[in-house]
């Protein structure tokens, strides 16, 4: 067995270091008290800042009183250039809006109707991986590739090897390189119109990102007014009325919208299918169990067939924990809040973090071990509603949680059918930071016939 690395613990972390690490690596910087602490707060000469793990506090502030604690306009501006005003940055009346017309699109129904795309994308990917039987593959660029396929084949209705769905999903890869979750010049004290140095490569990356899915968006609306677009989930959203206003999103609104969508359905699912796969290869025996569950499916299954992957669900659930894609979310204080004696100031930033609160010490058994068999503990149920937030929560949960999590057991298993995956020795992965957490190098794996 060959575990992942951890990202390193230090145990004190002076402001300096805090910041050259916070530079090349969010997760490196965290010290290892934070992963027993119920609450730590940080200061420096232009921002303060609190880690909440205890989870009564995360669920007041997910929960409780969202309004109170809006999304950080900070962490906002390192992924403004890309996603503009999209659901995943705006607070207030405009973010109830755009949930509005959004949320729709992903109900219970809806995850049926868009089952034929995501089997279809997967049988692809498949069929990708047998072609590379007997060859270690850098395993984050096939899940990568096939995460994008299904976003397309579900919002578009068109496959991966569409012209501008390749050229969208390159572009994006590139992008992912360049952009860190955080921008650490947000956090200077600079005015609003002061620009915050974004690179020039990641700039001139989301431009393009934008014009591409600008044409899709276009070509979809002259569609809708013919008469002939497919019935998606980009037809869904774009006709979809606020049933308050009776307006539905404009173009500009629409691309901010297909940019998260596919950030979100795109990158965060291809992170979290890397590390399933990774901790599979380097857990034999709960590759077997998948594998072989799976066996279970033929070779046109349809939606409820997912009710018989229960071990392969636990795995999924189990990747997400040890790695959360999006590892932090940053909300603000509006005003005044005390949390355990303390007074958070307005303004303040606090850090609600999957990454320490789902290997926590204090809240998790063997916290930092691989064991799917958890959810069907005390243990783990308390957890799971306490202390497992891999989507958020509350009303900013993620509209694409239930999309996600047929997406990621269903690829899983269709891999692990008739295919084996090993590591790689002395190719240890080492989770970092991007805009989700990938490996620092990739992952490599074996890839064989069973």
């Amino acid at each position: 067995m060959i575990p992942p690395k951890p990202p390193s613990r230090p145990d004190k972390v002076s402001l300096l270091r805090y910041l050259r690490l916070f530079r090349q690596d969010i997760l490196s910087a965290q010290p290892a008290r934070l992963y027993r602490a119920w609450m730590a707060e940080f200061r420096t000469p232009f921002f303060r800042s609190y880690l909440i793990n205890q989870p009564d506090l995360v669920k007041t502030v997910l929960k409780d009183r969202p309004m109170a604690f809006p999304k950080s306009g900070r962490i906002a501006e390192g992924l403004r250039p890309l996603l503009g005003e999209s659901v995943f940055l705006t607070n207030g009346a405009k973010w109830l809006r755009q949930r509005r017309i959004i949320d729709p699109a992903f109900e219970g129904g809806r995850l049926r109707e868009t089952f034929p795309a995501m089997w279809q994308a997967s049988q692809a990917a498949r069929a990708r991986l047998r072609s590379r039987a007997g060859d270690t593959v850098e395993i984050e660029e096939q899940t990568s590739h096939a995460a994008a396929d299904i976003i397309f084949r579900t919002l578009f209705s068109i496959p991966i090897e569409d012209d501008l769905a390749s050229r969208v999903f390159h572009e994006f890869r590139a992008y992912q390189r360049s952009q860190p979750i955080v921008n650490l010049a947000a956090f200077l004290p600079l005015p609003r119109f002061v620009p915050r140095f974004h690179r020039a490569d990641t700039k001139a990356s989301a431009r393009r990102i934008r014009a591409l899915i600008t044409e899709l968006t276009e070509a979809r609306q002259r569609e809708i007014a013919a008469g002939t677009a497919p019935d998606d989930l980009a037809t869904k959203i774009m006709t979809t009325r606020d049933p308050v206003t009776g307006e539905t999103f404009t173009t500009d609104e629409m691309v901010d919208q297909v940019a998260i969508f596919f950030l979100a359905g795109h990158e965060t699912s291809a992170s979290a299918l890397a590390w399933a796969l990774y901790l599979l290869a380097t857990h034999p025996e709960w590759q077997d169990k998948v594998a072989a569950e799976a066996q279970r499916l033929g070779e046109s299954a349809d939606f409820a067939d997912m009710a018989k992957l229960r071990i392969t669900r636990d795995v999924f659930r189990e990747t997400l924990r040890l790695y959360p894609p999006v590892p932090m979310m940053v909300r603000e204080t509006c005003g005044g809040q005390q949390f355990r004696g303390r007074v958070l100031p307005k303004g303040a930033q606090v850090v609600l973090s999957p990454w320490h609160q789902h290997r926590h010490e204090r809240l998790w058994e063997r916290p930092d071990e691989f064991d799917p068999s958890r959810w069907g503990s005390e243990n783990g149920k308390q957890c799971a509603r306490e202390a497992y937030m891999p989507f958020s929560a509350g009303p900013r949960v993620c509209p694409g949680a239930g999309f996600a999590m047929v997406e990621g057991p269903l690829l899983l298993a269709l891999l692990m059918r008739d295919l084996r995956f090993s590591p790689v020795l002395k190719r240890v992965p080492e989770p970092v930071a991007f805009l989700t957490v990938r490996a620092r190098s990739g992952i490599h794996l074996k890839v064989a016939f069973r």
